[in-house]
């Protein structure tokens, strides 16, 4: 059902014809992370079914204008406990636009009773800093972006980066090298889940189904086969790190997703070796940018971004907003940074 917010604007909820629209609002106010209607249309089309998720348009004289989002996060999913996103043009921002469908958003969540609320915005976006504080959210936990230009990049001090590691038995293959390993897929699931447990979190992680990840990220168009790195143990053949660039269909940058090694392999100078692979490829590529993300504390993978000539750029901010106590008594809890990379 429609409902009516300030400015003579229309509230609904969103429809398959809407991504065009939806999409160029939401790219308008994200311009350096932009997507396109497949990329949206695919996540979209592969969410965890136990997860809740809702978005809602405003429109204004028949024109999509802002978006609103709601569900819960699989990554830290706990049945009552939600993020809330709200993106309006910037033509549109400061007319009550974005408080309307906010008050939607959250309203159909009341059936679940939610514990907890959470948002993010970057450091200086001070117009979105303002909405999440008057609606009494807190900050809980900051990460830097960090770009690397990649032309710049000057390989020389790290020519032994790969000998180093090969000396400590480890080898470092991709994805797409891994084809002839049957069990490459469930064992990337496992080095996956195993490293998520230490990435920095403002909640418990919580790993997904295999039949989930494997539809999800192995079916993902942005998945570059040659740009997944893997760090292998020679002696046993166990997947120890990994090192992943995921590219965006509207964009010419690299989005560095997961970089981590196993806690029996840290200090050996593998996450290096994996980043320094990765920045390679970038550069063989032609691609102009490596986009990462560090929680604040995280001092191991900061410390070897900064090394490789990563730039900060302003961080992004968690906040929450707690509505009820958790009867469960769970606590919320940053796991050990370790050399992982989220």
């Amino acid at each position: 059902m429609a409902t009516q917010a300030p400015t003579k604007v229309t509230i609904r909820p969103f429809m398959p014809d809407d991504y065009p629209a939806t999409l160029a609002v939401n790219n308008a106010v994200f311009d350096e992370y932009r997507n396109t209607v497949e990329e949206w249309r695919f996540n979209d089309e592969h969410r965890d079914p136990k997860c809740h998720f809702a978005r809602y348009v405003a429109e204004r004289d028949g024109k999509i204008v802002a978006l609103a989002e709601c569900g819960h996060i699989l990554s830290m999913f706990h049945p009552r406990k939600f993020s809330v996103g709200v993106t309006v043009h910037p033509a549109w921002q400061g007319q009550g636009i974005g408080s309307a469908l906010y008050d939607r958003a959250v309203a159909s969540l009341d059936v679940f009773a939610p514990l907890s609320l959470r948002g993010n915005t970057r450091e200086n976006w001070l117009q979105s800093l303002h909405f999440l504080a008057t609606r009494g959210f807190t900050e809980q936990m900051r990460s830097w972006e960090s770009r690397l230009a990649v032309a710049a990049f000057d390989p020389a001090p790290y020519v032994g980066a790969a000998a180093h590691v090969a000396s400590h038995g480890i080898a470092i293959a991709t994805y797409a090298d891994l084809a002839t390993d049957p069990d490459r897929d469930r064992k990337l699931y496992d080095l996956d889940c195993d490293l998520g447990r230490d990435v920095p979190s403002p909640e418990p992680f919580t790993p997904p189904s295999y039949a989930w990840y494997a539809e999800r990220v192995f079916g993902d168009p942005d998945l570059l086969p040659d740009a997944w790195f893997v760090a292998i143990d020679s002696a046993t053949r166990q997947y120890v790190g990994m090192s992943q660039l995921w590219h965006s269909q509207a964009s010419d940058d690299l989005y560095n997703g997961l970089t981590g090694v196993l806690r029996s392999h840290r200090r050996r100078g593998i996450a290096l070796a994996l980043k320094v692979r990765g920045i390679a490829y970038a550069q063989a590529q032609g691609r102009p940018i490596i986009k990462t993300w560090n929680e604040s504390n995280n001092r191991a993978m900061l410390a070897i971004n900064e090394a490789l000539g990563f730039v900060k750029q302003p961080a992004w901010v968690d906040f929450v907003k707690v509505l009820r106590a958790d009867e469960a008594g769970e606590g919320v809890g940053t796991a050990d940074a370790g050399e992982a990379e989220g």
